[in-house]
């Protein structure tokens, strides 16, 4: 009786009150959903100490238990950062964080002349002001994961000063292209008439496809240094390959990555026939930085030297030796080009110009609900801004959970496809042990919890992708 008295007296609420109470109970779901599951994942870390026996020629016992010790860090860490930003989010709908910070805004603008008419000058003081909170609330928890988790496991390579600087350009780029953007996006909504959401959504994809094109020529070297790579055997192959599948490589670039971690990647980019290759540098065991001590390190002994010390190097060449032989990147390109050649990336592109064209059309229907406002706070305005807001993260919170799961499963499957294409061409010995060195310098966990890995893992869990390539291999 008492659970249906509290469910009836939640619908005779006003309809502000319950849109409030829903999206607050939506947001405590989800994040102890994904509690849970982390505690699931957890267990995994805490239990599993011995490399399991179909792992035994893949995962040395000393890899894994670093592997182990590191995924169990950034566990606990994701744990406090978690409950630490749900609580922050609900103090902030709970005490009307949302229309003060607007309220402030205004003020600002009053302070330079600016009426409440000029209100998408208020928008952008508020969008400033908002970023400015969550880039401060969030600088510890940054700090905390760059100089204390990620040193500790041999990572980090920044040094605290390089950081900060790093930390004030990425919020000024950033301020850079949202204000201007954000500030056509509302003059759009607002002249735009009654089909506004066509024209909102054209301009958001003009938008998205610029900044895809310029952000590696103009955006990313304000971050990191790109070098061509230089002319050898690396470059032919990925020129040869590339050719053979028509895929319209002009450039092939070394970013060095190595300054601030020794995680390992390597992507492409570009429209039509202007299309690059970026390699980490320690992606590349010639590049890598961490080798190049390595070998000054042993480099510095005498020629003489007994033999326990030249042991030592040997030991230290072996654990810490990085990146993949030519070979094993070609083999790793040929998996990332195997996602264009298979339409992946178009594929992904069109889900999510069809995705934003319907939540635009939905955000038109719904702008016009005064409750939507009067919920969060503001009661005798309707700001476009903030319509944008409540109806894009609030509103729409639980077909984004739904949508990004879909994804999730999509991409895995992407994986397993563009795996079979490097398989195709010839690469699936190279690529399997690539993938074994990429799980190895990046201190992946090899074992996961099911329900866990469906839900988060864009990427198949490293044994499930190495059987199928077993499988392609005697195939």
């Amino acid at each position: 009786m008492g659970m249906w008295a509290s469910l009836d007296a939640l619908w005779e609420m006003p309809a502000e009150k319950r849109i409030f109470g829903a999206v607050l109970l939506f947001s405590w779901t989800v994040y102890l959903w994904e509690t849970f599951l982390a505690q699931r994942q957890r267990r995994i870390y805490k239990t599993t100490t011995h490399v399991p026996p179909e792992l035994g020629q893949i995962m040395d016992s000393e890899t894994f238990e670093k592997s182990r010790l590191y995924q169990l860090d950034k566990s606990t860490f994701s744990f406090w950062s978690g409950l630490y930003s749900e609580i922050e989010g609900t103090l902030i709908l709970l005490f009307g964080g949302i229309p003060y910070l607007w309220r402030l805004s205004g003020r600002f603008c009053g302070y330079a002349g600016f009426g409440p008419e000029y209100e998408i000058t208020q928008s952008l003081v508020f969008l400033l002001l908002a970023t400015l909170f969550s880039a401060l609330t969030g600088l510890p928890w940054s700090l905390y994961n760059t100089f204390v988790i990620e040193e500790k496991h041999g990572f980090n390579q920044q040094t605290l000063g390089f950081f900060m600087k790093d930390a004030i350009k990425k919020f000024v780029v950033t301020q850079c292209i949202l204000l201007p953007v954000s500030s056509l996006l509302l003059y759009i909504i607002k002249i735009g008439g009654d089909y506004f959401f066509i024209y909102a959504w054209l301009f958001t994809l003009v938008v998205s496809l610029v900044l895809v094109t310029i952000y590696a020529d103009y955006i990313a070297p304000l971050f990191d240094k790109f070098t061509p790579l230089p002319e050898g055997k690396l470059k032919e192959e990925i020129e040869v390959m590339a050719k053979s599948i028509d895929f319209p490589l002009t450039k092939v670039y070394v970013v060095e990555g190595s300054k601030r971690s020794s995680h390992s990647n390597a992507y492409f980019y570009g429209f039509f026939k202007n299309k690059r290759i970026v390699l980490f540098d320690t992606l590349l065991e010639e590049y890598s930085v961490l080798n190049k001590d390595i070998q000054e390190d042993s480099g510095m002994e005498p020629r003489n030297e007994e033999e326990g010390n030249s042991e030592e190097i040997k030991a230290k060449v072996k654990n810490k030796k990085q990146g993949c032989k030519n070979e094993e990147v070609l083999a790793v390109l040929g998996h990332e080009l195997g996602h264009w050649k298979l339409g992946h990336t178009v594929k992904n592109i069109i889900i999510s110009q069809m995705n934003s064209f319907l939540c635009f059309f939905l955000f038109a229907v719904l702008i016009g609900r005064k409750e939507l406002f009067a919920a969060f706070g503001f009661y005798d305005s309707q700001p476009t801004l903030i319509g944008l807001l409540i109806i894009f993260q609030f509103i729409f919170s639980p077909y984004n959970e739904v949508l990004s799961f879909c994804l999730t499963v999509l991409s895995r499957r992407f994986e397993f496809q563009a795996d079979a294409f490097a398989k195709k061409l010839g690469k699936a010995k190279d690529l399997y042990s690539a993938l074994i060195k990429l799980n190895k310098d990046n201190l992946g966990f090899p074992v996961s919890d099911w329900l866990f890995s469906m839900w988060h893992y864009s990427h198949p869990p490293l044994l499930e992708r190495l059987q199928a390539l077993k499988s392609m291999k005697q195939h």
